[in-house]
């Protein structure tokens, strides 16, 4: 066995025999394989799990073993047959039967009980006699192909998990067996994920080049763990190359931050201690630093650009319980420990990797500080206390999984997002990309109703004071070498965006937010300045209208449009609190609703609209708490806005010039 010695497999028996219940978890956990016959497709049949999704709510469906060929949204009951949906099912089959090879691998290795040995040498083998007639096939966008399954980044998850389990048996199989299964199933998948294999920094070729490393660990062939650690887009390089400077993962994701994270450290569970770990590299410490910083006032993370309901949560026990072993960094045990605040700390990471006990009084987790980090592209200002969190997103374009939202915001107050981005579905579900990925669907600038192209925008100023922080920042089109070294589908339009220069502008305060958005706009194109709060409009005033005749916002509906003239305030209801925001601009007020995330539900949608050749427009959320705001006058020239507010009879007056270098000048 390559992945515990003799020694390290006693301490782990030791465990089991504090804690049996993780026995009796592990095999309720795999119930559906373990107690079932064993289901291995024949063919190449399993597509895509992220079809697996209803195509009107958004939501997952509810996978049934029974049921192949009938496929229920939990929402409404809804009935789906036939493709995309029975391709799906296969997937969730096939890795369901991985998942339990390696943890009915390990099983074996706990308890001696012949059942598991049996099933885990079945679906080998069976794996084995099918995978080389397997047809290989595909179609997934910004994918390579599979053959058990439709693309390549999902053949490398079951292998992964097959060799794992092929590990813990091997010594138990007789020599035909451990053969056919090493050269037909490990030997000939690896092949296959090195033929397939995208020239391109990408979470997927992490994750890729992870199972061909771990193939090779596990066969001892030097030549796959050159070809998954060595070459040009391997893992090393991925890692050289495929971070922001604070540590972020390139594609902007936190989800997907951690889902490239898992792929390098499921290869240096196995390569710990031997000449092809990276452990040493500061690349991985910054990779498990960086996104605790992130943490919202809920203790959620952003789920900026693709994220789907349930990733923005920090569940990572599987990064963490490793991390904590290797580097001792306290951060890591308190990220534990606030995992295991939901959940029993049952899991086979903590079983196999993690410490024997966790820091009685671990340090605090809750962040406390602002974050300004320029080469993420991120800046988050909080005030903890009261359960507030501003998020701005000023990050580098970062290919296939990020959105058309460049200085897009989220706004967290008393604790709850009262501006959300609203994440994603399922990538085979209609909404993925007819609604959840646009700029429109986002908090900020959108042109003609098309998305943003790739830029990188620029921290124009940044300057933390003991009472403000103040961030002017600033993306303009075109933006050459805008695109990272990373497969993308061409989903903007660089015409609508041409010439197009958009500076957001942010002032914070201890009772109001101040947002400044000025638009550069020679060819009069059609703007939309958008917010989306999260509470029921109180004053929607207007006439009926309709607001886009094609596009992601033709789902908006009680659409009312009304000139804005002056200063307006506009109010909503949450669940938990109200809110109020002031806004100024020479526009064109709309209001509307539209899905949220799930589409269970709508939100509500505020947008400024505007041909003008220079734009402005002033939003000032109204966080005071006693007094509210009564009065806003905002008087505008070419050097300086100068923007007064009234609690009552008491005058607040902010002075901001036109250049970058310059602060707010705050008084009263």
């Amino acid at each position: 066995m390559k992945q515990f010695t003799p020694a390290q497999l006693d301490v782990i028996r030791q465990r089991v025999a504090r804690q049996p219940e993780i026995v009796t978890f592990l095999a309720q956990d795999n119930d559906v394989v373990l107690n079932m016959p064993s289901n291995v497709p024949e063919t190449g049949i399993a597509t895509w799990n992220l079809y697996y999704f209803c195509p009107e709510h958004g939501v997952r469906l509810h996978w049934d073993r029974a049921s192949p060929r009938a496929h229920r949204c939990p929402v409404d009951g809804h009935v789906f047959r036939g493709e995309p949906y029975d391709g799906a099912w296969w997937r969730q089959m096939n890795g369901l039967n991985a998942k339990a090879c390696y943890q009915l691998g390990l099983l074996w290795q706990l308890t001696g009980e012949a059942r598991y040995l049996e099933k885990v040498t079945d679906l080998l083998m069976r794996y084995a006699t099918h995978y080389p007639g397997y047809q290989e096939h595909g179609g997934i966008p910004c994918n390579g192909p599979g053959k058990m399954n439709a693309q390549t980044l999902c053949e490398a998850n079951c292998l992964l998990d097959f060799a794992l389990g092929y590990d813990f048996i091997a010594d138990d199989l007789s020599d035909d067996e451990r053969d056919y299964i090493a050269s037909r199933l490990l030997s000939a998948g690896a092949q296959f994920l090195m033929a397939h294999r995208a020239p391109q920094l990408h979470n997927h070729e992490v994750k890729i080049g992870s199972a061909i490393g771990v193939i090779g660990l596990i066969l001892e062939d030097p030549a796959l763990l050159t070809f998954a650690l060595d070459g040009k887009y391997g893992l090393r390089y991925q890692l050289e190359h495929g971070l922001f400077a604070e540590g972020l993962w390139f594609e902007g994701s936190v989800h997907y931050h951690f889902y490239a994270l898992q792929g390098f450290l499921s290869f240096e569970k196995l390569a710990r201690d031997t000449p092809w770990s990276l452990l040493a590299h500061p690349g991985y410490r910054k990779m498990l630093d960086f996104p605790l910083q992130l943490l919202l006032p809920d203790g959620t993370f952003p789920n900026i650009n693709d994220c789907i309901a349930g990733q923005e949560r920090l569940t990572h026990s599987h990064i963490y319980e490793f991390a904590w072993q290797v580097y001792g960094n306290e951060r890591y045990a308190a990220a534990l420990q606030h995992i295991y605040r939901d959940a029993p700390r049952r899991n086979i990471d903590a079983l196999l990797y993690g410490a024997d006990t966790l820091p009685a009084q671990p340090l605090p987790l809750e962040p406390q500080e602002h974050v300004h980090a320029p080469g993420s592209g991120l800046t988050l200002l909080r005030n903890a206390q009261k359960g507030r969190a501003l998020l701005i997103k000023h990050s580098p374009f970062g290919g296939e999984h990020d959105h058309y939202d460049r200085l897009s915001l989220i706004l967290y107050h008393q604790g709850k997002a009262i501006l959300p981005d609203l994440g994603t579905t399922g990538y085979g579900a209609k909404m993925h990309y007819a609604y959840y990925k646009n700029s429109a669907t986002h908090n900020t600038l959108c042109v003609d109703q098309q998305n943003q192209p790739p830029a990188i925008p620029r921290v124009l100023h940044w300057r933390q004071g003991d009472d403000f922080c103040w961030l002017d920042t600033q993306v303009e089109w075109p933006a050459p070498d805008a695109c990272p070294d990373s497969h993308a589908r061409m989903e903007w339009n660089d015409e609508a965006y041409r010439d197009i220069r958009f500076r957001r502008r942010l002032l914070w305060l201890d009772d109001a937010i101040i947002d400044i958005s000025s638009v550069e706009n020679p060819h009069q194109r059609q703007l939309d300045w958008t917010l989306h709060p999260d509470g029921k409009a109180l004053d929607a005033d207007g006439e009926p209208a309709v607001f886009a005749q094609s596009g992601p916002l033709t789902a908006m509906h009680n659409v009312t449009a009304t000139p804005l003239t002056g200063s307006q305030p506009r109010n909503f209801s949450a669940a938990h609190h109200g809110l109020a925001l002031w806004l100024h601009g020479d526009a064109t007020l709309f209001q509307g609703k539209a899905p949220a995330n799930p589409a269970v539900r709508d939100i509500s949608y505020l947008i400024l609209r505007s041909h003008a050749p220079q734009a402005q427009f002033v939003c000032v959320w109204d966080l005071g708490a006693h007094m509210p705001l009564t009065q806003m006058e905002v008087i505008n020239d070419r050097e300086t806005v100068v923007i007064r507010l009234w609690r009552g009879e008491v005058e607040q007056r902010i002075e901001i010039a036109a250049q970058p270098e310059l602060v707010p000048v705050i008084r009263g």
